[in-house]
């Protein structure tokens, strides 16, 4: 059984309704980010889906140290905090390093601990320890049973409030591929999962920066919705081509309208045959 997560008002697992964490990659600018969060609250709240707007305030991850990182901390997070409180809706960043966690943990209802840095322990019992949300975003380097380790560290702190998304397994160099086995796998740990269909598609390294393949995103999403997971993560961009961050791999904000519906549609099916089904002996 999939214990509820509650973030603000909105709930994750359990029986509730699929939830979108979705908005750009990385913060551009302010004006930008508005637009985005604006347009994915509609979008959402037409379909019946709940948000959770994700941005980053600081890319400390990039392949080349000429790679576009974000504000920093101070100006980002003033930003999302903008987004907080006039579009009214939960907001999520990752954290880089143990410094940032306190000032992050003032702004954000849910903090995202990156792939990269899934086993960094001081990281994970510091984001713990707010008692915040924790996202925890499944590195590519592990196998789905791996994350029992890294939820152990966050449930030693008494912080029962986590969320686990995948986003690939590393295939070769500069690739990834999506078992959708690990979906099933990390839902036995009685935790939320959540999909991230387009770091999925992101194609690491190999030059100065990381590629990817969008046309995959929407057949992996509603996939991963018919593997029974409880939200589905997203970027978008306006203009994904002219993105200064992961625009090979993100989504174009207007071609999640169409996408939307499929994946509530898909998500709802499967939670009525899983109610329909009569218990086992």
């Amino acid at each position: 059984m999939v214990r509820e997560v509650t973030v603000n008002n909105l709930k994750v697992g359990g029986e509730n309704p699929l939830v979108l964490i979705s908005g750009p990659c990385v913060i551009e600018d302010e004006q930008t980010v508005l637009m985005v969060a604006h347009t994915l609250k509609e979008l959402t709240q037409a379909t019946g889906i709940s948000l959770i707007f994700k941005t980053s305030y600081d890319k400390a991850n990039r392949t080349s140290l000429h790679s576009y990182r974000g504000p920093g901390l101070s100006s980002g997070l003033e930003i999302i905090k903008r987004v907080k409180d006039e579009v009214g809706i939960p907001v999520l960043s990752d954290v880089h390093c143990v410094r940032e966690v306190e000032a992050a943990a003032s702004v954000l209802d849910v903090i995202q601990i990156p792939a990269f840095l899934c086993r960094q322990t001081d990281l994970v019992l510091e984001v713990a320890r707010t008692g915040k949300p924790v996202n925890v975003k499944k590195g590519q380097f592990l196998a789905p049973w791996d994350v029992e380790q890294i939820l152990e560290k966050i449930t030693s702190t008494g912080n029962e409030k986590i969320l686990i998304t995948e986003r690939g397994t590393i295939f070769g160099y500069n690739n990834l591929v999506v078992d959708f086995r690990s979906l099933v796998i990390m839902r036995r740990c009685g935790f939320p999962i959540i999909f991230d269909a387009t770091h999925s598609v992101q194609l690491p390294g190999g030059g100065e920066t990381s590629r990817g393949d969008r046309q995959f995103v929407p057949y992996l999403a509603k996939a991963a919705c018919a593997a029974d997971v409880d939200g589905v993560f997203i970027e978008v961009h306006p203009d994904p081509d002219r993105a200064l961050c992961d625009g090979p791999n993100s989504l174009r904000l207007s071609d999640l309208e169409g996408l939307l519906p499929y994946l509530k549609a898909i998500h709802n099916i499967i939670r009525k045959i899983r109610g329909s089904e009569a218990p086992g002996p």
